[in-house]
C-alpha cells in the first residue's frame, strides 16, 4: 500500500458563471471557517448545502447529507461535533496531488492516465468511448518528448517524495496543535493513486475526514478530476457513503498561503542588483478556455484573485513592482487561457524589461513544469528575448508558515464535515437500450475515423501534440 499513513476580495465571478443566491451566501459564510477575525476564509466543502448542491460543475451534480451528532469536542480552541465516543475519533487528511512518473519507464503510462480523464480531454457525450484509444494515441505520439523532459531533470518527477514530505511535516504541524491524525497521499495519474488512499483509509476505520488538494485555486481538471473519483467510491460504499468529510476546494485566499507567498517573492527580489525594476511574472498553468466559458471553470476568476491578493500583501510592505499574469503548459489544437507565457516572454523582451522573477503560482511542489518547463525552456526564451536577469521563486514545499496554515486549514474544516453522497448523473438513458447505442457507436466511430484522417487533425496532432 503506497498511501503514507504516518499514524480574500470576492471572485470576480460576473462573466455569466456561477452566481450564489443570498441564501447560499449566507449559508457559505455560516460554513466558512476562521483562525482569526481577519483571515481570509477557506472554501470548504461543495457539499455544504444541498442549496449549493445542485449547481453543476464540469457537468456533475453535488449533494450532501449530513448526519446528525451528539457530543463536541476541541482541537486547539475549535469546537468539533463528533460521536458520543469522542476517545476514538479517528481524524484522517487526504493529501490529493496530479502524481508523475517516477521513472522514464513510467512517462507513457502515466500520461495515458493523464488523457484518459475525461476532465482533462473532455469529449461529446457521442465519442465517449474514444476516449482510452485517444488517450493511448497521444501518449504514445507524446511520450518520447515528454521523456526527454524528464530526463533532463534526473529521470522522473520528484512529486511523490514532495508529497511524502509534505504530509509528514503537516501531521507534525498538527500534533502540534493538539490533533492526532493520519495522513494519506492520493494520486490522481500515478502511484500511490487515490483509490489507494481511499482503501487505506478505510481500512484505518477512519471516522472524520479532510480532503485537502495540494492546489491553491480549484479546476476541474485537477481539484475537481479527484474530487470526481472519491464521489464513485463514496457513492458505492455503505461504509465510506456514512463517513463525515469536509473538502477544502480552494485555500489560495488563506492569509498563510499569501504571506508565504510573499515572504519567498521578497527573499528572491533580494537577490537582483536593482530589485524594484524587477518585473513579478506569475506563471500559472493554462486551462481550457472551454473549461471557463463552458463548464463554469471558477479557475480563471480564483488566479486573477489570488495575484491581487499576493500583490496587496507585498504592496503593504514597501514592495510596488510591476507584475503581469501568464499561463503556461497549454497541450492540444484548442484554445487555452490566455495571454500564454511564451508569447509574454517574447513581448517583455521587445518592451525592453531587462530584469524577470518567474512565479509559479499553480504549484506547492517542485515538478517537471517548474524544473523543466520554467527553468529552462522559459529560462532560455527570455534571455533570447532581451531578458538579462532572470530569477526563479521556488514552489513553496515544506516552508514552514504555509505547512502551518494547511494544518490551520484543516483544523478549521473539521467541523464541517458531513456524510457526502453523489448521485450518477452521468449514465446515459442509451446504455438500457442496445439498438440506440450500437447507432451511436457505429456513426460514431465512421465521424471520429474520418475526423482523425482529415489534414487539419493531423496537422493538430503534428504541431501540438507530437
Amino acid at each position: 500500500m503506497h498511501a503514507v499513513s504516518h499514524s480574500a476580495v470576492l471572485p470576480n465571478l460576473n462573466r455569466h458563471r456561477f452566481s450564489p443566491s443570498r441564501s447560499d451566501i449566507q449559508i457559505l459564510n455560516r460554513a466558512t471557517c476562521h483562525s482569526d477575525c481577519n483571515k481570509a476564509t477557506s472554501q470548504v466543502s461543495l457539499f455544504l448545502s444541498p442549496g449549493l448542491a445542485d449547481r453543476r460543475i464540469g457537468s456533475r451534480s453535488l449533494v450532501c447529507r449530513a448526519f446528525s451528532s451528539v457530543d463536541a469536542s476541541t482541537y486547539n480552541g475549535v469546537a468539533l461535533e463528533s460521536s458520543s465516543h469522542a476517545a476514538e475519533e479517528k481524524v484522517g487528511v487526504l493529501l490529493l496531488n496530479l502524481g508523475g512518473p517516477e521513472t522514464l519507464d513510467d512517462v507513457q503510462p502515466f500520461l495515458f492516465n493523464l488523457f484518459a480523464d475525461p476532465d482533462i480531454i473532455r469529449l461529446p457525450r457521442l465519442f465517449r468511448f474514444l476516449q482510452r484509444p485517444l488517450a493511448k494515441l497521444i501518449s504514445t505520439l507524446r511520450a518520447p518528448k515528454s521523456k526527454e523532459g524528464y530526463a533532463s531533470i534526473g529521470g522522473g518527477s520528484p512529486l511523490r517524495k514532495i508529497t511524502d514530505e509534505q504530509a509528514l511535516a503537516l501531521k507534525n504541524a498538527l500534533e502540534a496543535k493538539g490533533l492526532s491524525s493520519n495522513l494519506y497521499v492520493g494520486m490522481r495519474y500515478w502511484y500511490p493513486f487515490t483509490e489507494e488512499a481511499v482503501h487505506q483509509i478505510k481500512r484505518d476505520r477512519i471516522t472524520r475526514l479532510v480532503v485537502l488538494p495540494l492546489y491553491p485555486q480549484f479546476s476541474i481538471s485537477t481539484t475537481g478530476s479527484s474530487i470526481s473519483v472519491l464521489e464513485q467510491m463514496f457513492r458505492d460504499d455503505s461504509y465510506l457513503s456514512r463517513l463525515p468529510v469536509s473538502i477544502i476546494n480552494s485555500w489560495y485566499q488563506r492569509k498563510g498561503y499569501l504571506k508565504s507567498m510573499a515572504d519567498l517573492i521578497e527573499k528572491e527580489l533580494e537577490n537582483f542588483s536593482e530589485p524594484k525594476e524587477a518585473m513579478i511574472f506569475f506563471s500559472a498553468h493554462g486551462v481550457p478556455v472551454s473549461y471557463v466559458e463552458n463548464a463554469g471553470d471558477p479557475y480563471r476568476d480564483q488566479m486573477e484573485e489570488c495575484i491581487f491578493l499576493i500583490m496587496q500583501e507585498l504592496k503593504a510592505r514597501g514592495i510596488n513592482n510591476e507584475h503581469t499574469l501568464a499561463y503556461q503548459s497549454r497541450v492540444g489544437p484548442v484554445q487555452w487561457l490566455k495571454p500564454y507565457t511564451d508569447e509574454v516572454l517574447v513581448e517583455l523582451g521587445k518592451k525592453g524589461v531587462k530584469s524577470l522573477l518567474a512565479v509559479p503560482v499553480s504549484f506547492v511542489s517542485e515538478h517537471i513544469e517548474t524544473l523543466e518547463e520554467i527553468d529552462m525552456e522559459y529560462r532560455e526564451l527570455a534571455l533570447e528575448s532581451g531578458i538579462q536577469n532572470w530569477g526563479r521563486v521556488p514552489a513553496l514545499g515544506l516552508t514552514p508558515s504555509f505547512i502551518t496554515d494547511l494544518a490551520d486549514a484543516v483544523i478549521e474544516a473539521l467541523p464541517s464535515a458531513a456524510a457526502i453522497y453523489a448521485p450518477d448523473t452521468t449514465r446515459s438513458d442509451d446504455m438500457d437500450d442496445p439498438v440506440k447505442y450500437f447507432v451511436k457507436m457505429f456513426f460514431g466511430s465512421i465521424f471520429a475515423f474520418m475526423l482523425f484522417l482529415s489534414p487539419k487533425m493531423i496537422s493538430a496532432f503534428r504541431n501540438h501534440i507530437i
